[in-house]
């Protein structure tokens, strides 16, 4: 009875018996391909180290909104392969810049592939969360996206993109929702908000 006790007590102390585990590229690919549409709250680290909070959707391929919180919280909106920033506080026409030209595009395709040569700069784990940095294998200049991913089941909780000029900005999102339903309105160069 004694040496069953102890075989439990090593089996339960073994790596890995309730720990979680690293996922592979393969997973988190298939993970982002089969996310459609998705919804979350979301805190935002800019460089400065200023916070921002807001909500975000997500419609892929190609579509994402950032919506920030306040009366002049701005938005951020991917859609027609560009991506516009509008801030209310400045006085200047929304700033647009091709999509492909941002890290965010890796997510935003219509196929992700992790597994293709040169993406993956880092795939690692920190005992809780995979995390995986990535960036376009054809235009490395643009920037990297660091991804990271809880399993069980997997999901995506928080992205850095480290731009081409050496910014940093964090997204740590909420609880991510899957499966709505979104207008293709909040998309769209004149798309309002998410209120009726």
């Amino acid at each position: 009875m004694k040496k069953l006790i102890v075989i439990l007590a090593l089996s339960l102390c073994a790596p890995g018996a309730w720990a979680a585990e690293k996922l592979s590229l393969g997973e988190i690919s298939g993970y982002l391909n089969g996310m459609k549409t998705a919804t979350a709250s979301f805190t935002q680290i800019n460089d400065d180290g200023s916070l921002s909070t807001g909500t975000l959707f997500l419609h892929r391929p190609g579509r994402m909104r950032f919506e920030y919180d306040g009366r002049d919280g701005g938005t951020v909106v991917a859609g027609a392969g560009a991506v516009r920033i509008h801030d209310p506080k400045s006085n200047q026409p929304p700033e647009t810049f091709p999509l492909r030209r941002t890290p965010l595009s890796i997510i935003l395709a219509k196929t992700v592939n992790l597994g293709q040569a040169n993406m993956v700069m880092g795939h690692g784990f920190d005992g809780t969360s995979t995390v995986v940095q990535a960036q376009d294998p054809k235009n490395p200049d643009y920037g990297s996206l660091e991804l990271m991913f809880t399993g069980e089941p997997v999901a995506l909780r928080k992205w850095v993109v480290h731009d081409g000029a050496g910014g940093k900005t964090t997204v740590i999102l909420g609880a991510l929702e899957t499966g709505m339903r979104l207008p293709s309105t909040l998309f769209s160069a004149g798309g309002g908000g998410s209120s009726p």
